[in-house]
């Protein structure tokens, strides 16, 4: 039997706050972004099955390139820090599968 994935596309946004003082995404407006490209998602028709769910995660382990988000099935890391990031997501990567290699992660980045 083959499975079908239900979207098509899931994008995590890191919304972590920490309360030691340590540098986090929340501080660098995440809530924000993750807030406006659900909206961008959904008024652009992808809000759906078979389209994207934007979901919002606790640590990603990422904190150095935050903040960030990852884009799913693909497993591509971008940093994400205002509206236009999104818009940019929004269009070529979740709507037209082009990855924006501006806002990718490099793959040592971590804490």
């Amino acid at each position: 039997m083959t499975q079908t994935s239900y979207y098509k596309h899931h994008i995590f946004f890191c919304l972590n706050q920490r309360d030691n003082g340590q540098d986090c995404c929340a501080n660098h407006g995440a809530q924000a972004t993750f807030d406006f490209c659900k909206a961008q998602v959904k008024a652009a028709g992808l809000a759906a099955p078979g389209g994207v769910r934007v979901n919002k995660a606790g640590c990603l382990d990422r904190c150095a390139g935050g903040p960030v988000a990852v884009v799913y099935p693909e497993g591509v890391w971008y940093t994400v820090m205002d509206h236009n990031d999104v818009n940019e997501i929004v269009e070529s990567h979740l709507k037209n599968g082009q990855v924006v290699d501006r806002l990718a992660v490099s793959a040592n980045v971590g804490r």
